[in-house]
C-alpha cells in the first residue's frame, strides 16, 4: 500500500486541535480527496464506499476519516454533471403546492449498512467524522433555486420556514442516528453559505433561517460528547459571531485568498474556533511543488495551536498529485 506517511493513527490529535490546544504532533485535516488519490492510496481497493475513504486517509497520515452515514439526500440530482452548476438549476419547491405536494423522505430509511460495518476494519486510534449531502441552506436552495428562494423571502416567509424545518429536522435526523457510536469523533455540517463579498442571505435571515438548525446539530454533537466542525465557503466576517458564540462550533474549515487567507485568519480566530485546512485551492492547484510545501510548511509552523493542516477546502481531480504531496509533507 502507498503510504505517503507512515504514522500510526491517532485522534487525540485532532482533538486538542479542536480544543484549541496543541497536539503531540503537526495534524492534517481534510474534507474529501478525489477517485485518483482514492485509488492510488488504496492500491486500486476493490471495494468503495466508507472502507475506500478510511483506508485512504489512514494511507495518507491523517486522525479520522471523513464517512457518510447512508446514501440519505432529499432528491434525486437533477443537476448536470458538470464541474460548476447553476444555483437556479433542478427546481422541486416553487409555492405551497409544490411544498405539500414534495415526497420528503425520512433518514431512517435509508439502511446504515456501510456505516455500522466500520469498527470491523478502522484503524485502531482511528475515528470517524460524518458528513451530510450538503447542509441547511445547501438543500433548501436545491429544492427550490436560489432566486425563488429570494423572491419567496419576500412573498411567503411562512413557506420559507416550513421548508427549512422541513430540511434541518431532516438533517438533524440524519446525524442523530450516527453520533452516539463510540467510533465517531465528530460531525461535520458542511454548508455553503456566502459569495466572496456576503452572504448568500441577509445576516438577518441567516440568523433566522438557518444559523437555528446549525445550533440544534451542535448542540447533538455536544450533548453525545463529539465535536462539531463547520465546513463553509464564501465571506464569513459578518456571521463569524455567530459561528463562534451562537451556534459553538469547536472549528471552521474552508478559507480562500481572496477572501481571508488562513494565515490572517488563524491570527484572527486563534483561540476562539480551531482553523482547519486553508491552503487556497488556485494556490496548491497551479504552484509548484516546492511552492506549496514552503507555504504549508510556514502555516504548520504558525499553527502550533488549533489549527491542522489542508487545502481551503478539499481535493479535486484538478489538483496535481505531487502538490497534495508536498502539502502533507510539511507535517514533519
Amino acid at each position: 500500500m502507498f503510504r505517503p506517511i507512515d504514522r500510526q493513527p491517532d485522534f487525540k490529535n485532532l482533538e486538542a486541535v479542536l480544543q484549541c490546544k496543541t497536539p503531540s504532533r503537526p495534524t492534517l485535516f481534510e474534507f474529501f480527496l478525489n477517485d485518483r488519490l482514492y485509488n492510488k492510496l488504496t492500491d486500486n481497493a476493490p471495494y468503495r464506499g466508507n472502507r475506500r475513504t478510511i483506508e485512504a486517509f489512514d494511507s495518507a497520515g491523517y486522525d479520522y476519516s471523513t464517512v457518510r452515514v447512508s446514501d440519505f439526500k432529499f432528491a434525486p440530482d437533477k443537476h448536470k454533471k458538470q464541474q460548476t452548476i447553476s444555483l437556479n438549476d433542478g427546481v422541486y419547491i416553487t409555492d405551497r403546492e409544490s411544498f405539500d405536494a414534495f415526497p420528503w423522505r425520512d433518514p431512517n430509511d435509508f439502511p446504515m449498512d456501510d456505516f455500522l460495518a466500520i469498527p470491523d476494519y478502522l484503524p485502531q486510534g482511528m475515528k470517524v467524522i460524518p458528513w451530510s449531502d450538503g447542509g441547511v441552506l445547501e438543500n433548501v436552495i436545491s429544492l427550490t433555486g436560489y432566486e425563488n428562494l429570494c423572491i419567496m423571502l419576500y412573498e411567503d416567509r411562512q413557506l420559507v420556514y416550513d421548508i427549512f424545518e422541513k430540511v434541518g429536522s431532516s438533517l438533524l435526523k440524519y446525524y442523530e442516528s450516527a453520533v452516539n457510536y463510540d467510533f465517531v469523533g465528530a460531525i461535520i455540517s458542511n454548508d455553503d453559505w456566502g459569495f466572496n463579498t456576503q452572504t448568500m442571505l441577509s445576516p438577518k435571515d441567516m440568523r433566522e433561517f438557518v444559523f437555528p438548525w446549525h445550533k440544534k446539530i451542535v448542540e447533538l454533537a455536544h450533548n453525545a460528547g463529539k465535536y462539531a466542525i463547520l465546513h463553509s465557503c464564501g465571506r464569513y466576517d459578518e456571521v463569524i459571531d455567530d459561528v463562534i458564540n451562537d451556534m459553538k462550533f469547536d472549528a471552521r474549515h474552508s478559507y480562500e485568498d481572496n477572501i481571508t487567507p488562513v494565515e490572517k485568519a488563524y491570527d484572527d480566530l486563534q483561540g476562539k474556533i480551531a482553523v482547519l485546512g486553508g491552503l487556497d485551492m488556485n494556490f496548491v492547484a497551479t504552484k509548484t511543488p516546492d511552492e506549496v510545501y514552503a507555504r504549508a510548511k510556514a502555516m504548520v509552523e504558525k499553527g502550533k495551536t488549533g489549527y491542522a493542516l489542508g487545502t481551503g477546502n478539499s481535493v479535486p481531480e484538478y489538483v496535481p498529485d505531487e502538490n497534495y504531496f508536498a502539502m502533507i509533507k510539511a507535517v514533519f
